[in-house]
C-alpha cells in the first residue's frame, strides 16, 4: 500500500501544492519562495528518507509569515492522509542531533492527538527572509493537522541557522522512526485500538 498524499491548499494570500511519499528516499523539490524554509524542509525529507515536493506561491511582498504558516499546514494534513489508519508503523520515533555547537532533542508520537512542546533560546529575528520565530508556529501547524504529538528541546547552540536546523533534522529523523513498520506489530499500535 502506497503511503503518498497530494495536498492543494489555495487562499488569498497563498496557494500551495504538495505531493509527500512516506516511504522515499530523501528526494525534494521545494520552492516556497522563502530560501531558508526550503532548506529546511529538506533536511526534513533528507533526514526522515521522505520524499517532498512543495510548490508555494505566497504574499511574501508582505512578509514570509503566510507562506511559511500554510506550507506548515498543507505538510501536516498531507502527513495524515499519508498515513492512513497507522497499522504496523512504529508509533513513536525518537532523535537527538548535533550541528556543530547546537544540540536538539525531538521525540514523536503519531498519537492522533495534537500537541506541542516546543522550547529553543533566543535566536536572531531573521535569517534571510525567515522570520525565526515562525520555527515554533511551524511544528505547531504540522502537529494541528497530522495529529500528532511532538517534544522539541534545543539543548545548547548559539548561532540560529544551526539551532533551527538541528530541530529540523532531528524532526525528519524521528519521524522517519515512528513512520517505519514494525514486524511484530499486529495492527494499529494502541490499546484503544486506533490512533
Amino acid at each position: 500500500m502506497e503511503r503518498i498524499a497530494t495536498v492543494k491548499r489555495e487562499t488569498k494570500e497563498t496557494k500551495v501544492e504538495l505531493v509527500l511519499n512516506l516511504d522515499g528516499t530523501g528526494q525534494a523539490e521545494i520552492a516556497t519562495g522563502v530560501g531558508f524554509f526550503d532548506h529546511m524542509l529538506e533536511q526534513i525529507a533528507k533526514h526522515g528518507a521522505l520524499d517532498l515536493k512543495i510548490k508555494t506561491i505566497g504574499d511574501t511582498h508582505v512578509d514570509s509569515h503566510h507562506t511559511v504558516e500554510d506550507t506548515a499546514i498543507a505538510f501536516g494534513q498531507a502527513l495524515r492522509e499519508a498515513l492512513g489508519d497507522k497499522s504496523g508503523i512504529r508509533r513513536f520515533g525518537s532523535a537527538l542531533i548535533p550541528l556543530d555547537e547546537a544540540l536538539a532533542q525531538v521525540v514523536v508520537d503519531l498519537s492522533g492527538r495534537p500537541y506541542c512542546v516546543h522550547e529553543e533560546p533566543l535566536v536572531v529575528e531573521l535569517i534571510g527572509d525567515y522570520d525565526t520565530t515562525m520555527t515554533k508556529h511551524v511544528f505547531e501547524s504540522i502537529c494541528a493537522e497530522a495529529k500528532i504529538c511532538l517534544h522539541v528541546k534545543v539543548l545548547s547552540g548559539r548561532n540560529s541557522h544551526h539551532i533551527i536546523e538541528a530541530q529540523c533534522k532531528g524532526f525528519g529523523r524521528a519521524l522517519r522512526d515512528a513512520l517505519a513498520f514494525d514486524t511484530r506489530t499486529i495492527g494499529v499500535p494502541s490499546t484503544k485500538g486506533t490512533l
